[in-house]
């Protein structure tokens, strides 16, 4: 009876999705680390790891993604992931890419739609 109570439990979080932050943690912080000696790093935000279910690959998401970073980040890749290797005890670590997120990007479209929505108000500079 016990057994098949346990296989009836649900866990609330999925293996996946604890997967995706427990690298988005590592990979925030390793690129904090190399931030330090790399300038082309110097404030990129991680805002989501999308890993494959078969842990081969994974997307890293990040806030904006310019030029000079998309370059620091594919040389500083392999480095990525044996930090990812040696901090993470997995089945396999994932090789991974680098995106800039869509939903900032999405975000930004919907602020500026919203401005220009709004009327402007111009003060007469009395009250």
């Amino acid at each position: 009876m016990a057994a098949s109570r346990r296989r009836a439990i649900r866990h609330p979080y999925p293996r996946i999705a604890r997967v995706n932050a427990l690298l988005q943690e590592v990979l925030a912080d390793e690129v904090e680390r190399l931030a330090d000696a790399d300038e082309r790093l110097r404030l990129l935000t991680v805002t989501a790891v999308v890993c494959e279910a078969d842990l081969r690959h994974a997307l890293v998401y990040l806030a904006s993604l310019p030029e000079g970073a998309a370059e620091a980040l594919e040389e500083h890749r392999r480095a990525l992931q044996s930090k990812i290797g040696a901090q993470v005890r997995m089945k396999r670590t994932p090789a991974l890419s680098f995106s800039a997120d869509p939903a900032i990007a999405a975000g930004e479209r919907i602020e500026e739609a919203l401005r220009r929505a709004r009327p402007v108000r111009q003060d007469d500079g009395g009250e």
